[in-house]
């Protein structure tokens, strides 16, 4: 299933996706929609400088993927379009603050590139195929077109770009399978911050790994885990006392409706969060597949 962005965080270190990597049949098409409640902190920005918070989402994803053929191997292209529905409180500067809002967040857009042990194969060849050690990398571009105001501290989009380089590797062994990625994001500047002031963040570099279990008729589980660290931020040259070092588990199980058809719930929540700005998810994806001789 496609590695669905739940709850469309902007800085994407917080995502748990297993089997970002897996093979698929060249020419095979996904379309995911999907659903994602959190409560606590700010799933949109985890550094934001805001405490005691007691925010809820809704968030309304809809995405598309395609499997296509680079050098052999199978890679994937991904779009990713959110809408979230935001209210609750926080403090910022000693002060409560409230905020209802509603509107798209920001898209994302990802090509992923298996480098070794996925070969490009068409839907017969790939029926024969068995997975051993795979290689894969991949970029995530997340563009500022989320509802932003810059005279409120807590929005829905964040008014500046971030790039996600990751690389991963997934290992079956029998029924399981053993997944590691590892990536940093990046962020440009929002120089529109409460105010027009300008906020920056350094690097935010996370871990993820995965334990997978197929079952029988295409059903799989996971057990899932991430770390990230850094996303520093300095407001008007000013730095601040925000470094991240956050754990998240979590847990996903999957079923196949039909040969077209699958449908996806997903859970995560935070271990230990450096920062205070955690907060807990729950989600359900449908996807629905076609193209590639099916």
């Amino acid at each position: 299933m496609l590695a669905l962005a739940a709850g469309a965080q902007d800085a994407r270190a917080q995502d748990i996706e297993p089997r970002a990597y897996s093979n698929a049949p060249i020419g095979v098409n996904f379309l995911v929609a999907g659903y994602a409640y959190t409560r606590g902190g700010l799933a949109f920005d985890s550094a934001l400088p805001i405490t005691d918070p007691e925010l809820t989402t809704s968030n309304a994803v809809a995405a598309y993927a395609r499997v296509i053929a680079i050098a052999g191997q199978s890679a994937r292209i991904e779009a990713i379009v959110p809408y979230a529905w935001l209210s609750g409180s926080a403090i910022y500067k000693g002060e409560p603050v409230e905020r209802v809002v509603e509107g798209f967040t920001n898209a994302a857009f990802r090509l992923s590139v298996n480098l070794y042990g996925a070969p490009a194969l068409s839907l017969k060849e790939f029926a024969g195929w068995e997975q051993d050690l795979i290689v894969g990398a991949s970029l995530r571009v997340t563009v500022p077109w989320g509802q932003y105001d810059n005279t409120r501290v807590v929005n829905i989009g964040t008014n500046r770009w971030s790039f996600k380089p990751e690389v991963g590797v997934s290992k079956a062994v029998g029924n399981w399978t053993f997944e590691l990625t590892g990536a940093v994001t990046f962020f440009t500047d929002n120089d529109d911050f409460y105010g027009g002031r300008t906020r920056a963040q350094d690097p935010l570099y996370s871990v993820q790994t995965h334990v997978i279990y197929s079952f029988r008729n295409g059903i799989w589980g996971s057990l899932d885990g991430t770390w990230f660290a850094g996303g520093r931020t300095t407001l008007d040259g000013t730095l601040n006392a925000d470094l991240q070092q956050n754990w998240r588990l979590g847990g996903t199980l999957a079923f196949p409706i039909d040969r077209y058809n699958s449908i996806k719930f997903y859970a995560n929540s935070g271990v230990s969060s450096r920062t205070g700005n955690d907060y807990d998810l729950v989600g359900v994806a449908w996807q629905y597949r076609w193209g590639g001789g099916l």
